[in-house]
């Protein structure tokens, strides 16, 4: 499913591309007073039985290069869960809100290629709904990633490995702090988006 995602992803972006036959001069990366879009989608349905659990996600992301090599930016997300077990019995409703800002710095910003270094801080707050508890806490990470422009507007984007820090905390009298250390460099770690610049 993962392949078929990348590959229907790669088409996309080629036929934005090949779309765009106005334009005559190759890509040039960003600069100064770029914006760029991106973000992620998702809806998952697992059944095993009687069992169901469904997951939905939407979390866009807007950043404006405040000069050639440095961007700024902010993201939003929003998860929801909801589960029943064999037995019909909901077993899981939680929702997740998380905001965030991140900077990035392109080592090549100029080019239609370029390797990049981002910096990212989320607060994520998670509520329980059969449980009838929440959960907040925040995370920071850095990733590498690179960039490549397929026309002046839109770019493919993979990062790949995670070093990060995250801490959560229920709202429970007496309750304590979950905290946890990242180093990640395989596979899972690897993700791929298309990117639109104005």
């Amino acid at each position: 499913m993962k392949k078929l995602l990348l590959s229907a992803l790669a088409v996309c972006a080629f036929t934005f591309s090949n779309a765009q036959e106005t334009e005559t001069t190759e890509s040039n990366g960003v600069a100064k007073g770029d914006m760029m879009i991106s973000g992620a989608f998702g809806f998952n349905s697992e059944s095993n039985g009687d069992a169901k659990e469904n997951s939905f996600e939407i979390a866009p992301r807007f950043s404006y290069f405040v000069s050639d090599n440095i961007a700024v930016g902010a993201k939003i997300g929003f998860m929801s869960e909801k589960g029943d077990n064999a037995a019909g019995v909901e077993n899981l409703d939680a929702q997740t809100l998380s905001l965030g800002a991140f900077g990035r710095y392109y080592m090549t910003p100029a080019s239609k290629f370029s390797v990049f270094a981002e910096l990212g801080f989320d607060y994520n707050s998670t509520d329980d709904k059969l449980g009838d508890v929440k959960m907040d806490g925040f995370d920071v990470a850095v990733a590498p990633g690179v960039s490549y422009f397929v026309s002046d507007a839109f770019a493919i984007e993979a990062s790949w490995g995670v070093l990060g820090y995250e801490t959560e905390k229920g709202d429970w009298t007496g309750a304590e702090s979950t905290d946890s250390f990242n180093i990640g460099l395989d596979t899972r770690d690897l993700s791929i988006g298309l990117v639109y610049k104005f």
